[in-house]
């Protein structure tokens, strides 16, 4: 996208479709003059000589006709959003009204914007950052406390502010290396080496930090996925329901209903929690449920926290069904240690496949159960939690535990948190780039040899706020994701 800053641009900023009011948007440096060629002040003020940052009362006027009455903001250059003079013409919510008006500015020196123009321009005028331009979208785009924080976050200059005195001092050290180069011949050295090492130390820490926030923003800002894996049967489907609250997931008496992942997403005290009903985990021979209990797996090894759910009544029915076999456990008597050595094999092998998972234990169709099969089963895993999904028992106890299984002390203390892929893979050849300026000063390699490391990392750095030169296919990538009025 290469927009033409001699264009005055119009978009609608509100949803489409009716409402009470709707909300258009103009920029350019003629903003001003185009509307006050239509607007027909209430008190015959001339739009024109009004105040930046001051609100009008009056009519939108084609012709003789009047389109709408209406409230004008102006804001004059270089106080607006885009850094250009801008009007904001908030007229009532009719679609028909919408379009009217924007079609009479469009014949009268407008064009329409392009997707995050707004935001753009707003950028190349020097008003943020490209950083704080991509959180923008995000704002919009947040769909829990958690993930409006972080953009906030990232909106208020977060990266920014974080590696900006970094950036300032390394560029500084590179200015003296170069400068070295240039007296190559002299040997001499204007970078004390002890504090250029101690900086890029710092450099280092800063980077690796930074990285290893991306995975969990990035499910903080997308959902945090959970599995819900399990034999056939144990109540995987009706315990995605009633997480839900609804009939997301088929349920039935018949092993092997669900054959695909089913997913749903919602929000358990700000956090947005995604959730995967897979297909049972047994042997079978039918090549359908083979390919679903493949996904399982996938699903699961993909997922950040994974529930592991088995059916505590067939304890006490006498038979507990493991993988393809019967375990006999008694006619109607529950047997612990029978049972403790097939279901802690099964909870063995789960745990030892996804060992770097976070893991939790459950335990369903407890409401079939006695007071002391459940004591048992409280002694027989630590952590484990006991529920009926069907009864709606042990619920909240599961989403009391969700939440504090998850990490989200870095959000109360307003840490810095990387949700963006295109900052992670920055800061990732950022941090590749100053690694190999620590190996070559640790080496006592020639200054020119790691110069151009310290260059790469400079790059890579001004890459994510666009202080460096940004490629013109990476910005018109990165608002084209924005709505047309932003």
């Amino acid at each position: 996208m290469q927009p033409n800053f001699n264009d005055t641009i119009i978009a609608l900023a509100t949803p489409a479709g009716v409402g009470a009011i709707s909300v258009i948007r103009l920029s350019g440096k003629d903003a001003i003059n185009i509307v006050s060629r239509f607007f027909k002040s209430v008190k015959n003020k001339n739009l024109k000589n009004q105040k930046t940052h001051t609100i009008h009362l009056g009519h939108i006027i084609d012709n003789e006709t009047v389109l709408d009455e209406v409230l004008v903001s102006v804001f004059k250059n270089p106080y607006s959003y885009t850094g250009e003079n801008v009007v904001e013409i908030s007229c009532h919510g009719s679609s028909f009204i919408q379009q009217e008006i924007i079609q009479l500015f469009l014949k009268n020196g407008c064009r329409m914007a392009d997707n995050g123009e707004f935001t753009m321009r707003a950028f190349l005028n020097g008003k943020i950052d490209l950083s704080q331009a991509e959180a923008v979208a995000d704002v919009i785009a947040s769909n829990s406390a958690a993930s409006h924080q972080m953009a906030m976050q990232q909106m208020r200059g977060g990266i920014t502010n974080e590696l900006k005195e970094l950036r300032g001092q390394l560029l500084d050290f590179a200015a003296l290396i170069e400068l070295e180069l240039d007296f190559s011949g002299e040997d001499v050295e204007f970078a004390d080496r002890t504090k250029f090492r101690e900086l890029v130390a710092k450099i280092i820490t800063v980077l690796k930090r930074l990285i290893d926030s991306f995975a969990f923003g990035n499910a903080m800002k997308n959902g945090i996925p959970v599995a819900i894996i399990g034999e056939p049967n144990v109540g995987k489907s009706t315990l995605l329901n009633a997480l839900l609250n609804e009939e997301k997931a088929i349920v039935s008496h018949i092993a092997g209903t669900t054959r695909d992942a089913i997913e749903d997403e919602i929000i358990i005290e700000g956090v947005a929690f995604r959730f995967i009903d897979t297909a049972g985990i047994r042997e079978t021979e039918d090549v359908v449920e083979s390919i679903g209990i493949k996904k399982a797996y996938e699903k699961a090894a993909n997922a950040q926290l994974i529930i592991y759910l088995f059916d505590a009544s067939k304890v006490g029915s006498g038979k507990l069904e493991v993988g393809s076999g019967k375990l006999e456990v008694g006619s109607g008597k529950w047997e612990v240690g029978s049972w403790k050595l097939e279901v802690g094999s099964e909870i063995g092998i789960i745990k030892n496949r996804f060992s770097t998972k976070r893991l939790l234990i459950i335990a369903n169709k407890i409401d079939t159960l006695s007071s002391e099969e459940k004591e048992a089963l409280v002694n027989f895993e630590d952590n484990m939690i006991l529920l009926s999904a069907k009864e709606n028992i042990g619920i909240e106890e599961l989403k009391s535990k969700l939440t504090s299984l998850v990490n989200i002390g870095a959000l109360s203390n307003n840490e810095t948190i990387v949700t963006n892929s295109r900052h992670f893979e920055a800061l990732n050849n950022a941090l590749t780039a100053i690694s190999s300026v620590q190996q070559g000063i640790d080496l006592e390699i020639s200054t020119d040899l790691f110069s151009i490391d310290i260059r790469e990392c400079l790059r890579h750095l001004g890459n994510i706020t666009g202080e460096y030169d940004v490629d013109k296919d990476i910005l018109g990538h990165i608002f084209s994701n924005f709505c047309i009025g932003k």
